[in-house]
């Protein structure tokens, strides 16, 4: 009797474990940073659309519990998806579904079950406008960018770029009903941003782009065109970023950030072009630094 009660609690405790790895590995593929990044970018949203008041705490509450799920399914369905081509990448190789540490149906069940109910949600709960550009993103991120263009153009990150943009405009439709010049400078600084951010990730891991047959700029076109169009985005931001300034959402502080940040960044963009190097982490690094110290002062110096 001792024995079979040994072997029973063994039993659970194994159980137990597996279902606590499994439950690791499903929170990675939902991408939690990735999630953490979208609701910043929304609370910007939420305070540009409110003049610096915040909503109640339940508005609040629903629109970021709401949005994070949907996000975290749509990584999960990019996770799904890409799992053919993941396991031809050294940087992906090891993910849970490509490392056949976790079932495909499981995962595709969880990503449906976290995405389609939290867009009826967040229409209920917060606003239909709200649900209706948080959908416009998971469209463009998971149907147009991972099972359309990745694998067939290299003009993808561009469209891309379009959905990642969406989270600020999200939280400005959640506490005001409607989509206004605010909404959309934080997109358009979002769109533009993402392009040099995410070309120079895409140089170094180009090689593994290559390997599995995905098509990005670096790919499709060579390095030196990849550096190129990354000075032009760099170029690019400068007048987007002073938007914020021209449309009176910040002031003249926030004025000169921006165009310092924006020189700097471009200062690094044409100091790679002219270099000898194929990838330059420190123009990714700083792109990070870019955004959020933009975001930082627009918000510090908002009018």
């Amino acid at each position: 009797m001792r024995e079979k009660l040994m072997k029973m609690e063994s039993a659970t405790t194994t159980k137990s474990s597996q279902t606590k790895a499994v439950a690791a590995q499903l929170f990675e593929l939902a991408k939690p940073g990735i999630v953490g990044l979208t609701l910043v970018a929304a609370l910007t949203g939420v305070y540009f659309g409110t003049h610096g008041v915040l909503p109640h705490w339940d508005l609040i509450f629903w629109t970021f519990l709401t949005l994070g799920l949907a996000t975290a399914g749509s990584c999960m369905l990019n996770n799904y998806y890409d799992r053919d081509i993941d396991k031809l990448m050294n940087r992906t190789r090891s993910r849970a579904l490509a490392a056949g540490l976790v079932s495909d149906r499981l995962v595709l069940s969880v990503a449906l079950i976290l995405a389609v109910p939290s867009l009826a949600l967040m229409a209920w709960m917060v606003n239909p406008l709200a649900a209706l550009v948080t959908a416009v993103g998971v469209v463009g991120y998971v149907g147009v960018y991972t099972m359309w263009m990745k694998r067939t153009t290299p003009w993808a990150n561009q469209f891309g770029g379009i959905a990642g943009a969406v989270p600020p405009m999200v939280g400005y439709a959640a506490v005001t009903g409607d989509l206004g010049a605010p909404a959309w400078i934080l997109f358009a600084i979002m769109v533009v941003w993402q392009q040099p951010h995410a070309l120079s990730l895409a140089l170094k891991y180009r090689e593994d782009y290559a390997r599995a047959k995905v098509p990005v700029i670096p790919v499709a076109c060579g390095v030196q065109a990849t550096k190129v169009r990354i000075v032009l985005y760099c170029i690019a931001l400068v007048p987007v970023g002073m938007l914020p300034y021209v449309f009176d959402m910040a002031g003249v502080w926030y004025l000169v950030v921006s165009i310092l940040l924006s020189a700097m960044f471009l200062f690094m963009a044409v100091r790679f072009l002219r270099s000898e190097r194929d990838c330059d982490m420190r123009v990714f690094a700083f792109s990070i630094v870019y955004l959020i110290l933009l975001f930082g002062a627009m918000v510090i110096n908002s009018i």
